[in-house]
């Protein structure tokens, strides 16, 4: 006789509100904000819809919540990638590859949702400024390092700042239209830029 292994509540509970965040995040990025409820939610996530309200009694709650995972997962999936970057003479237009890869992927297409959302929610903008800041600075933290930039010397600093700025609109971009190729084009561009600017 087989005896059925009786998983935690608390890490069913955990389980469980993984699946809601996933799948807000998934519906943000095919629906965007508008288009995601709870009751889609709860669908996706093969959740029941007292559960979910159990834990996310509004929309807000559960968008809120998945800025968190979002944040999380970006963060989590920029180091990932930073790990993996080789040195040589390509490492600046990898490094920009790198931060391209990431606002063109699907976390960052939810991420700018839930900044359009939040522009008119103040409930929203209150949970997403701060973790916003807190992903931006972290996002700068890592490239200065990766670029191997010295901020103490004139302009760097707004260099770095420029980069992000860039990739941040070629992702805005790309949610419009395919731009690979002029992506590619602006980046070689401008890892020549860097490189001629960071090395004197």
């Amino acid at each position: 006789m087989t005896t059925a292994i009786r998983v935690p509540q608390e890490q069913r509970t955990r389980v469980m509100r993984a699946r809601l965040l996933d799948a807000t995040v998934e519906l943000l990025v095919e629906r965007g904000f508008a288009g995601t409820s709870t009751t889609l939610v709860s669908q996706r996530a093969g959740v029941s819809r007292g559960a979910q309200l159990h834990h996310f009694p509004t929309k807000n709650d559960l968008v809120v919540a998945a800025v968190e995972h979002v944040a999380d997962t970006r963060a989590e999936s920029l180091r990932a990638s930073a790990r993996e970057l080789p040195e040589g003479p390509t490492h600046t237009r990898q490094v920009l590859q790198m931060l391209a890869d990431h606002v063109t992927s699907p976390v960052f297409t939810a991420a700018l949702e839930l900044w359009v959302a939040a522009r008119t929610d103040a409930q929203l903008l209150a949970a997403v400024g701060p973790l916003e800041q807190r992903i931006g600075r972290e996002l700068h933290r890592v490239t200065v390092e990766l670029l191997g930039a010295e901020e103490s010397r004139a302009g760097v600093r707004e260099l770095v700042q420029a980069t992000l700025d860039l990739v941040r609109g070629l992702g805005l971009a790309a949610t419009l239209s395919d731009d690979a190729r002029r992506r590619e084009r602006i980046l070689d561009q401008w890892a020549d830029v860097l490189d001629r600017e960071l090395t004197r």
